[in-house]
């Protein structure tokens, strides 16, 4: 594995050196309610990878302790994503809800020990007792209730006697706590809502900073790495260790370290905002090619490595930060700058015919694969009297330093002939429909004659020997760079790009793509790179565009 260090590798280097732990072992812990996105990909890198650097494990455990949003069909999505990503739960994969009566069992075990309590107070109440940034909370009336008779509510809680919201299990920390996290938070909630996986058993619920730090604990993770907006819970998750495991060593505790998440320009990472996209049919599902989710990235045809190095590339900081989305775009066409094939496709076609060229005959020009690559080789490209060209190759009054093809002028059709214009024809509209050109059949391959060249250079596709298909290209899906930093009273909606999509019913590729599969990438010659999308038959896709802004950044 190639070697990589940050921060979190740095302190476990010095734990290590001082004997405090032996085994590295992390978790990726995502709540099924949503896909995974870009900004999941950076925390399941550094939690995989740090374990694979450090010879430890690498566990999958599902936050599902929130039934009212989880389903079946994203815990399958998650482990798909992950798997797709290279991350293998080498550890394993559990489930947080696996834990429920370890959860309740030590709730127990710190309401008869005086550190938790069954509070009434209603959750607008709680809000009220808890006091500000300035001012202390102000203790419950319930927070002195004997432990014998909040253990007694409890239990009847858990039978399911009382309404949602009737009551909650509250910590017993420090009202006048500076952190607010500490303020006796609440640690149960009544939920009466069947369970994906535990169906009616539960009607109480651990919250995730009572749940997370016990689900680390027992299964041995030893570094609890999670984003930022953590860092101040990480003394209720000490807590919640501390006084759960009282006794235990310092390796027999797991460790809670936080790095700034992934934000990213022109990207929604809120998976509430995101569902109500789908939910709305603004897209198409939580795999549309615009959408920042993996499943979105794997269908627009982005791979692992290029999401990876993307990931790696922004780094692991405490620093807020937000990249630029043209880094992301730079890693994947870097990579199919090497690896992708080389084809021409026509977008947006107008018939070119060649009048000095035979009826029914059909040349074949060898065209290289990848120009950077000689082990691509070449392949055939027919050639016959009608071919379609870019409607935007011809003008016929053209702009100045108009090099395509123009009355009067001649361009080379790459691989293949230099033709010369010779007359269009129009619709009723004035539309261009058909140019007449000749072609100079001494140029074959590319070759020019007797020193003559010409300074354009356009792409074609046999009208006889060609493949139809439908192309879409695609923008950003929001037009604000930094969506973290909306104008007040805006929301996202107020920034959707009406242009996130465009689509070329009328494409024609060459022959060759007829057999392409899912998994090819190509580079359509002056277009961009494109694959076949999976969910619609004729459908081809713009991965990214050939111009590079984040290169000339740099």
């Amino acid at each position: 594995m190639e070697e990589y260090s940050n921060f979190i590798h740095d302190i476990i280097d010095e734990n290590l050196e001082k004997g405090l732990v032996k085994e590295i072992h992390t978790r990726f812990p995502p709540e099924p309610n949503g896909y995974l996105h870009i900004g999941s990909a950076k925390a399941i890198w550094i939690n995989s990878m740090t374990a694979k650097k450090y010879g430890g494990k690498f566990n999958l455990r599902y936050d599902d302790t929130n039934p009212e949003k989880e389903d079946d069909e994203y815990v399958r999505a998650i482990l798909e994503d992950l798997r797709w990503l290279g991350a293998e739960p080498t550890g394993g994969i559990f489930y947080g809800s696996d834990y429920f009566d370890a959860c309740y069992d030590y709730a127990c075990k710190l309401i008869r020990e005086g550190k938790a309590y069954v509070c009434s107070l209603s959750a607008e109440e709680m809000r009220q007792y808890r006091g500000t940034l300035t001012e202390p909370g102000k203790d419950s009336p319930d927070r002195n209730r004997p432990p014998e008779e909040s253990l007694a509510l409890f239990e009847r809680m858990r039978a399911g006697e009382f309404e949602n919201g009737a009551y909650t299990l509250r910590a017993k920390i420090d009202m006048a706590s500076p952190n607010m996290n500490m303020r006796d938070p609440a640690i149960y909630r009544i939920l009466h809502t069947p369970h994906h996986r535990q169906g009616d058993k539960w009607c109480i619920y651990p919250l995730y900073d009572f749940a997370h730090p016990i689900q680390d604990a027992l299964e041995g993770i030893t570094y609890s790495l999670c984003s930022l907006e953590f860092e101040n819970h990480r003394p209720l998750y000490n807590w919640v260790i501390d006084n759960v495991f009282d006794g235990a060593s310092y390796e027999q505790k797991p460790h809670q370290y936080e790095f700034a998440r992934l934000n990213v320009t022109h990207t929604v990472m809120s998976k509430r905002y995101l569902r109500e996209l789908v939910e709305t049919g603004i897209v198409d599902g939580w795999d549309d090619p615009r959408m920042p989710t993996l499943s979105g990235l794997r269908r627009r045809g982005y791979s692992p490595s290029s999401i990876l190095e993307f990931v790696k590339t922004a780094g692991v900081a405490k620093a807020y930060s937000i990249v630029d989305v043209e880094l992301l775009e730079h890693c994947i066409r870097d990579e199919l700058n090497a690896t992708a094939a080389r084809r021409m496709a026509v977008m947006d076609p107008v018939k070119l015919i060649v009048d000095n060229f035979e009826d029914g005959r059909v040349e074949y020009f060898d065209v290289s694969n990848n120009p950077s690559s000689e082990s691509a080789g070449t392949r055939k490209v027919a050639f016959t009297k009608e071919l379609y060209i870019e409607r935007a190759d011809f003008a016929a009054v053209p702009p100045p330093k108009y090099f395509r093809l123009k009355p009067g002028g001649e361009v080379r059709l790459m691989g293949a002939y230099i033709v010369k214009y010779v007359s269009h024809e129009t619709d009723a509209d004035g539309n261009v429909t058909v140019i007449h050109c000749t072609a100079d059949l001494e140029t074959g391959n590319g070759n020019p004659v007797d020193g003559r060249k010409v300074k354009g250079t356009i792409h074609y596709v046999s009208a006889a020997r060609c493949v139809p298909a439908v192309l879409r290209t695609f923008d950003q899906l929001f037009t604000l760079e930094n969506v973290n930093d909306m104008p007040e009273g805006k929301t996202y909606g107020d920034y959707l790009n009406p242009d996130s999509i465009r689509t070329y019913p009328n494409a024609v590729l060459e022959e060759s793509l007829a057999g392409a599969s899912l998994e090819d990438r190509f580079q359509f010659v002056r277009n961009g790179y494109f694959c076949r999308d999976s969910k619609n038959e004729g459908v081809f896709h713009c991965i990214v565009g050939l111009k590079d802004s984040y290169a000339k950044k740099k």
